[in-house]
């Protein structure tokens, strides 16, 4: 029997639970993975809260990295032994053992560790294609970058140097300021005791960005449109504050012809060709070490719980792994 998170309705954090799983053998197009570890991210948490809906009871967890042990019929782009990674959906990744569609694997290079994919995939590839396909940053521009200090943000810090961008990021502490600083921000704003959109109008020296990133959601978005030049692209690409609603198109109008889009990663890596090219990019930086991947807290496969009671309460910087026992 293999060890899996499972929720069987949505809520907090008690909700997910360890239980025992029969994994059996791979059908078509399919694949037996063993996970070596598994990456956390807030879009398991909107699962398991019920933003983002799901069948149930159901699995939780996008991000994996481990060994293929066995393939279905038609699969011919891994074979059992392949080191793998993945970040994408069917949920299920919070597991040590799954069989899951195989479209969804990349080989992993020899260079890049377990641990280090799982803690990558799903981020690193966010910025791949936020950075690339979403807005393409070029060398100058300046960006505003919410969330500075976690997971994404960190990566998306040091990318944006390794472009010559000027990346602004906004933090919830000092200390997340100067995480942010060492690898690779050009400023940071501490949201909790300064005002953001005043702070980039002073950096800008009244320019303000060409593009925001915005994975909070709710409680930034009204101010990250005010950052923006005329015919400024918002980015929100995440809800951490919940989801924003009631937008009036006139408030893009009035200030000065914005542009908003709502990406996912699902949708840029949906043909096997986008994919294996964004994870392709993501490999190359992190082959060149221009992008450092820093894994801040791991937890036991059975501590998921914890993991996400720290992550939503802003506890925890960088990336977060579950190792299965």
């Amino acid at each position: 029997m293999a060890k899996a998170i499972r929720i069987a309705r949505t809520g907090g954090p008690e909700v997910m639970e360890l239980v025992d799983v029969a994994v059996g053998e791979p059908g078509p197009g399919e694949a037996r993975v063993r996970n070596h570890a598994c990456g956390v991210n807030f879009i398991d948490v909107y699962f398991r809260t019920g933003l983002y809906p799901q069948p149930l009871p159901a699995g939780i967890g996008m991000e994996g990295a481990g060994v293929v042990e066995a393939v279905g019929p038609g699969v011919t782009h891994v074979q059992p032994g392949d080191r793998v990674a993945y970040a994408s959906r069917p949920t299920g990744a919070y597991a040590d053992l799954r069989v899951m569609p195989a479209a969804i694997l990349v080989k992993l290079p020899d260079a890049i560790d377990f641990e280090t994919a799982a803690a990558m995939m799903l981020k690193g590839m966010t910025v791949e294609y936020l950075f690339h396909r979403t807005y393409a940053l070029q060398r100058g521009d300046t960006i505003l970058f919410h969330a500075a200090a976690g997971g994404v943000g960190l990566i998306a810090c040091q990318w944006a140097r390794a472009l010559g961008v000027k990346l602004i990021g906004t933090v919830g502490s000092d200390a997340k300021g100067a995480l942010a600083l060492a690898h690779g921000a050009s400023h940071v704003i501490n949201y909790n005791t300064e005002n953001f959109v005043e702070r980039v109008k002073e950096i800008t020296g009244g320019d303000k960005v060409a593009v925001v990133y915005d994975s909070i959601g709710r409680d930034t978005f009204m101010g990250s449109l005010d950052c923006l030049r005329p015919r400024g692209l918002m980015v929100s690409f995440g809800n951490a504050t919940g989801p924003v609603d009631n937008v009036n198109l006139a408030d893009l109008q009035a200030r000065g012809s914005l542009y908003v889009t709502r990406p996912t990663l699902f949708a840029y890596a949906a043909q096997r060709s986008e994919l294996e090219a964004i994870a392709q990019g993501l490999f190359d930086v992190v082959a060149r070490g221009e992008v450092k991947i820093d894994i801040h807290q791991r937890y036991a496969l059975a501590d998921a719980a914890q993991a996400h009671r720290e992550l939503e309460a802003r506890q925890t910087t960088g990336s977060s792994i579950l190792l299965p026992e």
